[in-house]
């Protein structure tokens, strides 16, 4: 019989619907039960396309010996980290303090009043190379909290207490304060040395792509004029693009490298990956011009409005990296598979440039890797091989796809398919990207104009937390920025506002993950790092940061100043795992321009194409959205419109130069 999780709408919930664990979904009827009938909290946390979760759902939770004892003993919680990050935000937090380690799937046992007193992460269902078994952990437990329970509940509050300490960090911390500008150069010296020269990337293997990273390095290159902060970033890109963590075959990217030479991915496929990858890729086309990097990020946005697309416009969360149970196997070839397909020859030209061979490269089949260096060459002589290959491995077996729509993911792909659609001339990108816009504000928005964070199967859920405001301002402020549709911008406008009303801490600081009118957990964390997801905190900082310069309100300047001055505070130690911070300080302490451009009727495809892409802040005025624009940016008001042609009113830098009518003159 299914539990409790039949009726969820989460594919990861409902993956374990039929486990013979009496699972509850996060709710107060499973803390209820847990306090009537005196048993603690297994509370377990991952995500439907995470490989070592799979693992052990079929280790353990689909054991009957485990369910058993989880049944007699425990009150099982399932939590999808995805639909609620900030329940993932409180327990990773004590699983990192407890263990000095985290990842999923999570593993936490807590009291009835949420109070943590026991955290890891993948446990095998027995003993094995030295790692306790989870039914070994589970009888302990039940033993600890027959005989010793004291010592569980002493820990549960030391726990607690100490994760709330660690989130009442803030601006009053003293000490000595590095300005900006120091914090930005020291970040790079560390980027410096943890660079490696020959694969690119930063440490070790694992190597994750972490595209903010490259973001920060090209945004610092063109400010300090420092080629190296440049070639760093074009050694990585052309590595991935060129390695297995590349989908050579399908297009988009896997989530890390398990291998320092971007060869052997883990296989998953995450939405904001790819979105965050296809940001970084363009940037790098657009600072050089070189096609080898449009031509992998259409690669990667084909991939996206092929695979990841739902038919209203929004985009689903990813794929598994799992295919008939087996990691990697909807990925790999063999030469006589390639040669079956394309023909003798042909086949046997496919696997010299992508490098697929008898001996294999992985559990003795090949992930494709491009060989040649010369992308367009090979490009150009397999496309119509990889389509075949594509097609056939798709009929040949299939991957599991999370198909829920997540509002903070989405506006990272409405950001990266809106500046595809001008840096790439194409349209359908930025099409997409606008649907895609249109899809959240008609299916994830309340009638109280509140955000949701989850849709699937025709319901939203769960209240929007920082993620989903800051990030879809930030797609709505790119969306502007695009088209010049005065409705996008005036939105930006209000989800900031609502970002600083619901999230931001008005005594120490910074913006908390959940808002202040959500259902409170026994912490309420703020997040700074910017991990394979840039932090709400960052992008809170970017947002500000933006809305400040474009309407040159003292109410967005003096919100952005206080968050920045909070950012710098946090991150100074450390400021390389704060590479989106980094940007948004980037914004405010490099040289910058505004530009207003009045326009007398429509504004041409042509002059929206030359504005995109001008590297200023833009606004544009005609006599249609003139009191619109006023409302966000009040001094627009006082510029008029001409009664034919353009005129320019240029900033930089805080000072302001005589309009010009010419585009060239500008």
């Amino acid at each position: 019989m299914p539990n409790r999780l039949e009726n969820e709408k989460s594919p990861y919930l409902l993956q374990h619907k039929d486990n013979p664990v009496n699972w509850y979904p996060w709710c107060d009827e499973a803390f209820r039960k847990a306090e009537e009938e005196d048993k603690p909290v297994f509370l377990s946390i991952g995500y439907s396309t995470c490989h070592w979760c799979h693992v052990m759902a079929h280790e353990s939770f689909e054991d009957e010996t485990v369910a058993k004892l989880l049944n007699r003993g425990y009150v099982s919680i399932k939590v999808d980290r995805e639909e609620r990050p900030d329940i993932d935000a409180v327990y990773m937090s004590v699983c990192q303090a407890v263990t000095g380690s985290g990842g999923w799937p999570l593993t936490i046992v807590m009291t009835a009043k949420q109070k943590p007193f026991f955290a890891g992460t993948y446990f095998p269902r027995g003993r094995q190379y030295g790692r306790p078994g989870l039914v070994d952990i589970l009888e302990d437990i039940l033993d600890l909290w027959e005989n010793r329970r004291e010592e569980l509940l002493r820990d549960g509050e030391e726990i607690t207490a100490a994760i709330n300490r660690k989130n009442m960090t803030g601006r009053d911390k003293g000490g000595n304060k590095s300005s900006e500008r120091q914090i930005i150069k020291k970040a790079y010296h560390i980027f410096a040395q943890q660079f490696d020269p020959e694969w690119g990337g930063f440490g070790s293997a694992p190597k994750f792509p972490s595209p903010h990273n490259l973001l920060f390095l090209m945004k610092y290159a063109k400010e300090e004029q420092i080629p190296d902060a440049l070639r760093m970033a074009e050694i990585t890109l052309s590595a991935m693009a060129k390695g297995g963590i590349h989908d050579q075959i399908g297009g988009g990217f896997s989530r890390y490298s398990t291998d320092e030479r971007w060869l052997v991915p883990h296989f998953e496929k995450m939405l904001y990956d790819n979105a965050l990858l296809l940001l970084a890729y363009l940037k790098a086309y657009q600072i050089t011009g070189k096609e080898e990097y449009a031509d992998t990020a259409r690669h990667t946005a084909d991939y996206i409005l092929r695979e990841l697309t739902d038919e209203l416009g929004g985009f689903f969360c990813g794929q598994d990296a799992d295919s008939d149970g087996v990691e990697g196997k909807y990925y790999v070839f063999t030469p006589e598979e390639v040669k079956s397909v394309l023909g003798e020859a042909a086949g046997e030209e496919f696997c010299n440039q992508y490098g697929i061979s008898g001996k294999g490269n992985f559990e003795g089949k090949s992930i494709p890797n491009r060989i040649d260096q010369d992308q367009s060459k090979a490009d150009n002589a397999a496309k119509e091989d990889r389509e075949k290959l594509y097609q056939y491995r798709m009929a040949r077996t299939s991957l599991h796809k999370d198909d829920k729509i997540l509002l903070s993911w989405n506006a990272w792909m409405i950001q990266a398919l809106a500046r595809a659609g001008t840096a790439l001339k194409d349209k359908r990108y930025s099409k997409a990207a606008e649907k895609a816009q249109h899809f959240i504000k008609t299916h994830m928005t309340d009638g109280d104009n509140r955000l949701y964070l989850r849709y699937r199967d025709k319901e939203a859920a769960h209240k929007g937390q920082l993620e989903d405001y800051a990030v879809y301002a930030l797609a709505l402020l790119e969306l502007y920025h695009t088209t010049f549709q005065v409705n996008y911008l005036s939105d930006a406008v209000l989800r900031a506002q609502q970002m600083i009303t619901f999230f931001e801490d008005d005594e120490a600081g910074g913006y908390y993950i959940n808002a202040s009118d959500a259902g409170q957990l026994i912490a309420r964390p703020k997040e700074m790092y910017d991990g394979a997801i840039p932090s709400g905190n960052s992008v809170a900082a970017m947002v500000l940061q933006r809305l400040a310069l474009l309407t040159g309100d003292m109410y967005w300047q003096k919100a952005a100043v206080r968050q920045l001055e909070f950012c710098a505070g946090e991150i100074q130690d450390y400021p390389a795992g704060y590479s989106f911070t980094l940007l948004a300080m980037a914004e405010a302490v490099y040289p910058h321009k505004e530009l207003v451009c009045c326009v007398s009727g429509e504004v041409s495809e042509e002059l929206k194409s030359r504005l995109a892409a001008g590297g200023m802040n833009v606004l544009v005025k005609n006599e249609e959205n003139a009191d619109e624009l006023a409302e966000c940016a009040p001094f627009t008001a006082e510029y008029p419109v001409p009664r034919e042609g353009e005129m320019f009113y240029l900033c930089e830098n805080g000072a302001c130069k005589a309009p010009v009518s010419d585009w060239r003159t500008l």
